[in-house]
């Protein structure tokens, strides 16, 4: 098993729950009333409660787009990439960086999209057009 395990904050259980588990239908795992754990596509995310968020930097410029660090994200196939773009825009979710193809035509071509979760953590979903180029340089 190749999974990592990623903890961060949330500002509430409840709207945690709705979106992790209603919205993009991650599976529910353990959980109390100050942390829940989730099925975050085959990887484990642990949401803690939390009143403290430092502000984000848009420092990060990919193919000449400003994006939110820290953010975190998965790797998709492209299908499941469309599938939760659709489920994302039924319950409008507003995109920080709207759906996207991203390096067209060159090595590392993909689908990307970012969204706030209820808490206003940045998450980056994105799908390779060739998932032998996911390390590949340019």
């Amino acid at each position: 098993m190749s999974s990592f395990h990623y903890a961060f904050k949330v500002k509430d259980i409840k709207t945690t729950r709705n979106f992790y588990v209603e919205i993009l239908g991650c599976e529910e795992g353990r959980s109390t009333e100050s942390w829940i754990d989730f099925n975050f596509f085959g990887n484990q995310l642990s949401a803690h409660i939390s009143d403290n968020f430092p502000a984000l930097d848009y420092c990060g410029k990919v193919d000449g787009i400003s994006v939110p660090i820290p953010h975190f994200g998965c790797l998709l196939e492209i299908e499941e990439f469309k599938h939760i773009q659709q489920k994302l825009e039924k319950e409008k979710i507003t995109f920080i960086v709207k759906p996207q193809k991203r390096y067209e035509g060159k090595t590392g071509e993909q689908l990307t999209m970012f969204v706030f979760d209820f808490s206003g953590n940045p998450i980056e979903f994105k799908a390779f057009s060739n998932n032998s180029e996911i390390f590949s340089g340019s």
